[in-house]
This record gives C-alpha cells, sequence and structure tokens, in this order.
C-alpha cells in the first residue's frame, strides 16, 4: 500500500507584535513592589511578637495539636501538619523547627523540648537528623506566648485556602522580640536583632511601664548588654551601646572565652561568639599554621561532645595562653562583632527602633491584647450575669414556673411561656428551662444569689481597670515578675569593658625569630631562617648578580628601601616569606610595585630616622651627597615617600653611615663605621677610595651634591661598592683625602 503524501500546513502570516512605551516606575509599582511588600511583610522581618510568619504558623499548629502539655510527637507529624498553614515544602519548615529547639542551642529561651539529634548553631557542618527519627513538643514557656489566645487577645485570619483560622501575631506576656535573636533579609532592607536577657527585660520593662519617659541610659541599668545563647564576652563600650539603644544600630563585639589546662600544656575554647562556626575558626587556624604564623600552636581538636562546645589548642612549652589568645582574638573569628539592625514590623510597616523604642511599641500591643482579653471575660460574665437575672426572677415564685412548665402541652411552648410569665428574654428562659429538678433547693438558690452579687463586682472592677491605663500596665507589669521568677535564669554572656582588655601591639602578633637577610644588585631579596641557613653557606644568586646588603635580624624588624627612583619604603621583615639558600629569592620590584627598570639600590634595617644616621648617594654625574635620614622623618609612618632626592643624574651607588654615641649602637644591627671607605669607579677604568665622611651632608633633599670623581667629557661612574673589595694595597694607592678627585687607572 502506498504511503500517502503529507504536505505541512502554510503556517499563517506572522501578526507583528504591538510595541507600547510603559514608563519604569509604573512598571515597578505594579510588578516589583508587590513582591518587596511580601518579602518583607510575609517572611522576612519578625513582628512586635518577635517572630516571623514561618515561626509562628509552626508553634501554632503545635498548640492545636495538644503539644503544649501532651508528650512529644514525630517531628514529621509536626511538620506535615504545619503545611496546612505554611505550604512552601517540608523542608523549609523543618529548618525552622530545628532553630527553635532546645537541642539546637540557638535561642537563650528555646520554644521547642526536642528529642534527638538538631544540629548545634555553632556548627555549620553538625547537621539535624531527619525529621521522621527526631520527636518534639512545645516547651513550657510557650504557654506565656499563648495566653489569650482564645480569650480575643489578637485577630485570628483564615489560612491561606480559607479552610482555618490562625494568628495574626501571638499575645505574648513578655517581650519576645528582644528575648529571642532574630535575623532576616527582606529586598531592600534587613532585620538583625540580638537577645537580651529575659530577666533583665522584664525589669526593664516594669521601668519602663512606670516611668514612659526613661532614657537609654538610663535603661542601660537595668539591661547593661545583650545576652548571647552561645555565651562568649561581650566587650562592654558604653557610648556605643547606649547608641544602639537609642537607634537600633551598631555593632557589638563578642569574644570566646578559654581556660588553660597546666598539666595538658592545652587552650580549651569553651564558649565562642554568635556569629561564627567551629569550621570557620578550625579553618582560620590552619591557615595561620600553615603560613607560620601561629608557630606556638602544635595541634588542634574539635571536642565538641555531650558536656558542649570545647575547641583544645595543644601550645609549645613556655607559650603564654593570655598572649597566645590576644593574638588569635586579632587573627580569627575567636572576636567577632555582631552588627545589630533593629528592623521591626509595627501594624504592617517596617520601622527602626532602638532598644526602648521596641520595648515602648510592645507595651503599647500588650496593652490592646490585655485589654481586648478584659474585654471578652466582661462579655462572658454579663452574658452569665444576665442569665443569673431571669433565674433571680423565677426563684421568687417557683411555684409559678412549675405551674406554667406543668401546664404547657408542647414542648416547643415551654420557653415563651416562662417568657411571658415573668417577663424575661429568651436565652433567660431557655437557661431557667433546663434547670434540673434537683436543683430547685435552698442552697442552689443561695448560692446563684451569691454568685450575682460576685459577678457583679467582678464587672464593676474590670470596667474600673479598662477605664484605667495605671491598672492594665501594673497588671502587666505583675505577670512580668511572675515570668521572671518562673522562667528567667542567669546572664550567659559575660561583660569585659574595654578599658580592662590590654591591647595587644601589631608587632605581638607577629611570631619573632632570627633570620638571615641579604639583597642583591638586581634587586633579589632573601629572607632565610638561621636553622635553613645553618651549613649552607653559598646563596644562589642570578647570574652576574651579586649581594649589595646582608644583615642578621628578627622577624619584627623593619627594612627601608631606598630606589634609584627616588622613592623610599618601609617595610616589615615579617611581610616576606623565608626562603632557602638555594633559592634566588623574591623580586623585590614586584614586591614594592615599582616602576618598570626601577630597582632598590639600598637596604637599611631599623632605621630610626634621626640626625644621626646618613644616607650617601653617589651619582652618574660624579657627584655626591649626604642627606640625613631625619628629612624623610613623617607624622604618621607612610609605606613610601616619592621625591627622596635629587632627579638631575641617576644613581651609581647608596650607602648608609651613621655617627652613632655608644649608646646609640646598642640599638642598631646595621652600624657602619664613621669613616667607611668605598670604590668609585668611572666607565673609563678609572677609580678612586674616599671615606664618605669626606662628602658634604645637605639639609635639602632636592640638591644635586658637589663633586666627588673628576670626569672627563662622556665618562660616568659606572659603579660604586665598598673599599673591601679590592685588596689592602690597591685601597691605599687610590685613597684619595678630598674631593673632588681624578681617579687612576684601576
Amino acid at each position: 500500500m502506498a504511503k500517502k503524501k503529507i504536505t505541512p500546513r502554510t503556517a499563517p502570516d506572522a501578526i507583528p507584535a504591538k510595541i507600547t512605551d510603559q514608563l519604569i516606575t509604573e512598571t515597578i509599582e505594579k510588578n516589583y513592589m508587590p513582591y518587596v511588600m511580601s518579602v518583607i511583610v510575609s517572611r522576612a522581618i519578625p513582628e512586635i511578637d518577635g517572630f516571623k510568619p514561618a515561626h509562628r504558623k509552626l508553634l501554632y499548629t503545635m498548640y492545636k495539636m495538644g503539644l503544649l502539655n501532651g508528650p512529644r510527637t514525630k517531628s514529621a507529624n509536626v511538620v506535615g501538619q504545619t503545611m496546612r498553614l505554611h505550604p512552601h515544602g517540608d523542608a523549609s519548615i523543618y529548618d525552622t523547627l530545628v532553630r527553635l529547639t532546645k537541642g539546637n542551642e540557638s535561642l537563650l529561651h528555646p520554644f521547642i523540648d526536642s528529642k534527638g539529634s538538631f544540629g548545634k548553631h555553632y556548627s555549620r557542618d553538625m547537621a539535624a537528623a531527619a525529621s521522621r527519627y527526631t520527636e518534639c513538643r512545645l516547651d513550657r514557656i510557650c504557654a506565656e506566648l499563648f495566653d489569650g489566645i482564645d480569650r480575643d487577645a489578637v485577630d485570628m485570619v483564615d489560612n491561606y485556602d480559607g479552610t482555618m483560622k490562625e494568628p495574626a501575631l501571638f499575645p505574648t506576656s513578655f517581650p519576645n522580640i528582644l528575648v529571642s535573636a532574630n535575623m532576616g533579609i527582606a529586598v531592600g532592607m534587613a532585620s538583625n536583632i540580638c537577645s537580651f536577657n529575659l530577666s533583665e527585660v522584664c525589669d526593664g520593662t516594669i521601668a519602663m511601664l512606670k516611668h514612659p519617659d526613661i532614657t537609654p541610659a538610663q535603661m542601660m541599668e537595668y539591661i547593661p548588654a545583650p545576652d548571647f545563647a552561645g555565651g562568649a564576652s561581650i566587650i562592654y563600650d558604653r557610648e556605643k551601646m547606649e547608641e544602639i539603644y537609642a537607634t537600633g544600630r551598631g555593632n557589638i563585639k563578642l569574644r570566646a572565652r578559654y581556660r588553660y589546662d597546666r598539666s595538658t600544656n592545652c587552650i580549651e575554647i569553651i564558649e565562642i561568639p554568635y556569629t561564627t562556626t567551629i569550621e570557620e575558626i578550625i579553618k582560620r587556624i590552619s591557615q595561620l599554621m600553615k603560613a607560620g604564623s601561629l608557630r606556638e600552636i602544635t595541634d588542634f581538636r574539635d571536642e565538641i561532645d555531650l558536656n558542649g562546645f570545647k575547641l583544645a589548642l595543644e601550645v609549645k612549652r613556655g607559650t603564654d595562653p593570655d598572649k597566645l589568645m590576644a593574638k588569635l582574638y586579632k587573627l580569627t573569628p575567636l572576636e567577632s562583632g555582631f552588627a545589630c539592625n533593629f528592623n521591626v514590623l509595627i501594624d504592617g510597616q517596617p520601622k527602626q527602633l532602638g532598644l526602648c523604642g521596641v520595648m515602648a511599641e510592645w507595651i503599647r500591643f500588650r496593652m490592646q491584647n490585655v485589654r481586648r482579653e478584659l474585654t471578652f471575660d466582661l462579655n462572658k460574665k454579663k452574658e452569665k450575669l444576665h442569665l443569673l437575672y431571669g433565674l433571680e426572677k423565677i426563684l421568687l415564685d417557683i411555684d409559678k414556673a412549675i405551674s406554667i412548665v406543668r401546664n404547657t402541652e408542647k414542648d416547643a411552648d415551654v420557653v415563651p411561656n416562662l417568657m411571658a410569665g415573668f417577663g424575661i428574654d429568651r436565652p433567660q428562659a431557655e437557661y431557667v428551662a433546663e434547670i434540673k429538678l434537683r436543683h430547685l433547693n435552698r442552697e442552689y438558690i443561695l448560692d446563684r444569689l451569691a454568685e450575682i452579687k460576685d459577678l457583679e463586682a467582678a464587672i464593676a472592677d474590670i470596667n474600673e481597670t479598662l477605664a484605667s491605663d495605671a491598672k492594665i500596665k501594673k497588671r502587666i507589669a505583675v505577670k512580668l515578675l511572675e515570668i521572671k521568677k518562673k522562667y528567667g535564669i542567669e546572664r550567659k554572656s559575660l561583660i569585659v569593658y574595654s578599658d580592662d582588655i590590654e591591647e595587644v601591639a601589631k608587632e605581638d602578633l607577629v611570631e619573632n625569630y632570627n633570620v638571615h637577610l641579604l639583597m642583591t644588585r638586581d634587586g633579589f631579596f632573601k629572607k632565610i631562617t638561621m636553622l635553613s641557613l645553618r651549613g649552607n653557606d653559598e646563596q644562589k644568586l642570578k647570574e652576574g648578580d651579586e649581594i649589595i646588603g646582608e644583615f642578621d635580624a628578627e622577624n619584627r624588624d623593619e627594612l627601608t628601601f631606598v630606589t634609584d627612583g627616588r622613592k623610599i619604603f618601609r617595610v616589615k621583615v615579617s611581610e616576606f616569606d623565608t626562603c632557602k639558600s638555594s633559592e634566588i629569592g623574591h623580586f623585590l620590584p614586584v614586591k614594592l610595585g615599582l616602576d618598570d627598570g626601577e630597582k632598590p639600590v639600598l637596604m637599611i634595617l631599623n632605621a630610626k630616622f634621626t640626625e644621626s644616621e646618613k644616607m650617601c648617594l653617589i651619582f652618574e654625574n660624579g657627584k655626591g651627597i649626604t642627606i640625613p635620614l631625619s628629612m624623610y622623618r613623617t607624622k604618621a609612618v607612610r609605606r613610601k615617600l616619592s621625591g627622596a632626592f635629587s632627579a638631575a643624574s641617576k644613581v651609581a651607588g647608596a650607602f648608609f653611615r651613621a655617627n652613632y654615641t655608644e649608646l646609640e649602637k646598642a640599638a642598631y644591627k646595621n652600624d657602619v663605621p664613621k669613616d667607611y671607605d668605598v670604590l668609585i669607579t668611572s666607565s673609563s677604568n678609572k677609580a678612586i677610595v674616599v671615606p664618605l665622611s669626606l662628602i658634604p651632608e645637605k639639609n635639602t633633599r632636592t640638591a644635586g651634591g658637589v663633586t666627588v670623581i673628576s670626569l672627563k667629557r662622556g665618562e660616568t661612574v659606572s659603579s660604586c661598592a665598598p673599599a673591601s673589595a679590592i685588596d689592602a694595597e690597591k685601597r691605599r694607592k687610590l685613597r684619595k683625602t678630598k674631593i673632588p678627585a681624578a681617579g687612576s687607572k684601576l
């Protein structure tokens, strides 16, 4: 059977798209801003109850599951139930649950009593077990979150599909916004709220209830500083802390706490800043040890166990643990900062508030909760009293009531007949009709009459409370005192005053050891340890190169390099890595960032830039000059100085000399004799030997110098070197005692 040929349908002519202009502001307003507001309001920024929507939906689900007083259930069960309110995937819900648990140790007062492995906030790699293996229930402090939630304390809103109700906020009985640490990143803004001690917060809130105009400085008497779940030490700066309390922005410096075990010669770090992890610390220590910056540490171990956090550092014998820790604070995350940014949603709008501002907003919010609870109780009591008033009328003539009931033929007519017979309304008549015959006794009647009086007194008391802000505040304060007594704990973060901390000099952060330094004519530099130098006297150099500067020094010493580009550099010896004798070393033009063709001509060790220190320069035009190093002294230490000397001619040689006193000599390692002889050679191979003391001193950088060696037209100085480069007999013949001097054939 022949196949039928199929011909493609002809596509209709394409209709060109209509392009219209649209203002970018309109696009942002209609498309971008709704997304921004959704992230800010419904996801990232906490509200005045201290929770984000994800936290609130999770905890409310557990409350409705009966986990406040009931036994633990599998976390997977909680996650599944929470998806009825929060349909964003089980992984994100479980991550939220993990952070709220006692096992994770993220919060000062965890909201979830957990069983199983929930990881630790101070470890990035210590992850929580799967939700099917762990169990949880609400911690007893959650009773303070839900107190009043069933008495109309807060608004109840529909969930995402309208099948359930959930609270818009929790009626927290204490300022949880300040007690629980919270961080969120929205679009265009972020929030980072540190935690404070519950007992101190309760005291501070009571103080504000009594004195609404309390200042941040006065509040610090009740709440001196934040308190972090991980403990550690807070380096206390009163001015910065007062600024955080006033504005909600600032940085809190935290540092780890440690103990020293003399028997094992081991430093045990037991608490670290809330903002770091043990993995970050170990990584940094490893880097420093590989770079040779932590020679005091021989080994380190992660010793986290059931007893809590511990990082053990084995140190060399004779190491001062306090100095080593001071060094580690500067070089590792063992000291880090918590950047406060108190952004809170107030009535659906993000606001940045200081601690006092947040507390004032919470008091306003809590007063609304209490008013709503009291109003709810008032309405319930009024309803009850209304029913009892109806009962009171019936009790005045029980026989009549019984007669009405007995003479009524239909059940449906009992309530209307009672209403007509006693002048009561339907709810009252319904209440009376439901009374059992056994209750028509004297005791019951007296009890109901007494209840009417109690209800009238209670209603009057509630009305009086509702009319007085002072009484509402007193109720809040009494509740705060109960919470403090019931849940208060000792402060975990130790307060250390900044004045009591001994500042460590930068030099102390650098390990000190003996080294041998040398610089070559072509600009290569070596730093060799004495151990490496031992038995290795022969130095590898580039072909044709030679050593022009050589010193024994220490790793904390300072070097001054003078270049033929009229620049002076001050560099620490510690900035250079150590080399071996078999290596050609570091190329200084690259290390110092010199211009093309520029190279160093002089190296000075530990220059003090005093009048007694001199730099002698011999130029290619045969002139020379002595410049005191005091000419280069600056108020602040500068790494680089330009325009160090005259640009009239290139530098052929540079030397350092110093007229030290005997006392000064002890402080210097590169002492040069007062009459240091140098060999100056011209391009015609003529030379002179002159003491540097003959070259006159000029107190200006731009001076061109005086003629040292007489040159004929076209001749230049080809080299300058210490006179020790030639034998004593030649030195004697070439030595000149006056300048300028003509050279003799070398």
